[in-house]
This record gives C-alpha cells, structure tokens and sequence, in this order.
C-alpha cells in the first residue's frame, strides 16, 4: 500500500484517540520503566502514555514515514523508529507494550501474540485494541463495491491485506500460558458523524485504503462515488440531520 495520511487520519483524531485512552485507563502498572507503543502513528496513542507515565521511557514504531514525522513533532522527547510490528524484537524487555488500532493488519496471530508476551519483562503489560468491524456495512459495502466489474480486476485481493480478528476465547488460549492475568472485553462506539461523506472520509485513512491504491484517478473517483451511494443508504440521516457510525472494538490487557 502507498503510505499513510497523518493529516487524513487525524482529522478524527478525538474520536480515534477514545478508545486508547480507554484501554491505557485499564493498564495495571505504577512506574514502567519502558513503555512500546505499536503502530504508534501520528503519536496521538503515544502522547496519552507519555502524560500517564512521565517517567518512563518511551518509545514508539510504526511502518509509515509520514506518521513518524508527526509523532516526532508532537512529542519530542520521546523516541520513535520505523520498524514492523509483526516481527518484533526489543533490545530491552518493555514493562508495556501498547498496541492500539494496529495489530488487526497483521496475519497470524497465533504466534504473534505469544512472542508479544515474550518481550515483556517479568510483571509487564500487553495492551491491545482492535477495530472488530469487517462484519459492519462500513467494511461489507467496500467489499461489494470492489467486486463490481469496473473494479474487480484490480481490487480482488484488497480484502484480504486485513484478517478476521479471532475469538476472545482464541486469544485467552493464546495468551493464558503466559500470563499471570487476562482481562478481554468488547466495547461498541457510536460515532456522531455529520453525514454519509463523512463516514467515507473516516474509512479513506484506515479500510479504503487497500481498495483505492490499485486504482487511477479517474476510477477512485466512481469507487467513492458508488461506495459513498451505498453508505448513505446504510446509513440514514437521525433527527437532527447527524449519522451514527457503530464501530465495534476489542480490547485485551494481559498482564505476563
């Protein structure tokens, strides 16, 4: 894929950052001394354990060049490098490792989760948020969009750069051998968005984006079009003008 949007990510960045500061309010820990944040894009998740834990050491990775360069404009003072999340190996073990919104692009998490735990030091936090929403018309209408004729020559493997998340009993099983404890939840937002379009601009910076980059100028632009029709029918217009976006989530705190 090209590389990511800070500014077109961010435009959301309230709504975004919600569910980090909601998962970092349930991480048992006092005084880390290292503190990862995984997928740390525009440094907006990062900023929220850098004020929790002014005393840590912290350090961010992410794929994206344009992220970085606003994670490192935002906050100085901590450390950022561009590596991938799916092969990770620190130099020191972290007390948390903080993955919001990130780990639902990677494959195999059978082994990624168990070698997650492994690099956490011994009383360390594992910290996961995952978007549990390709199920929603949001992802399913990207999905029939593409397999229309216009589209499907170029788009047919779009759906498959992001996994199906598995159970939370398929993660407790993956994560109990190595942890002292276990708390997984299921959390659904309700997003008050202005209208159809906006719900496409919120899913233009995340789950279009393996859908529009095979395509030129001119095609993106009947993509949108048709997939921003099926969206306001999806969608409908409540009282006051106003949509509602529901947006699944899971989150998972394994303490090692």
């Amino acid at each position: 894929m090209t590389d990511w949007n800070a500014d077109l990510y961010l435009r959301f960045a309230a709504e975004r950052t919600r569910p980090a500061a909601e998962l970092l309010a349930r991480v048992p820990l006092e005084t880390p001394t290292l503190a990862v944040d995984l997928g740390c894009g525009p440094g907006n998740s990062t900023e929220l354990i850098a004020e929790r834990f002014p005393a840590a050491r912290v350090e961010g990775i992410d794929t994206s060049p344009d992220m970085l360069e606003k994670a490192r404009a935002r906050l100085p003072k901590a450390r950022f490098s561009q590596g991938d999340v799916g092969d990770l190996r620190l130099d020191a073990p972290a007390d948390l490792i903080f993955a919001n919104a990130v780990l639902q692009w990677l494959t195999d998490h059978e082994a990624l989760f168990p070698r997650l735990i492994d690099n956490l030091a011994p009383g360390g936090v594992l910290a996961v948020q995952m978007p549990d929403n390709l199920g929603e018309p949001s992802h399913r209408l990207m999905r029939e969009v593409a397999a229309e004729p216009a589209f499907a020559a170029k788009t047919g493997a779009a759906e498959k750069v992001r996994a199906r998340i598995l159970s939370v009993e398929a993660y407790y099983d993956l994560l109990v051998p190595g942890a002292a404890s276990i708390d997984i939840w299921r959390t659904t937002y309700c997003h008050v968005l202005a209208d159809a379009p906006a719900i496409v601009e919120w899913v233009r910076a995340t789950g279009l984006r393996p859908f529009l980059d095979p395509l030129d100028e001119e095609e993106q632009a009947a993509f949108l079009a048709a997939y921003t029709q099926r969206i306001a029918a999806a969608y409908p217009s409540r009282a006051d003008g106003s949509v509602l976006l529901p947006f699944p989530r899971l989150f998972i705190v394994a303490r090692r």
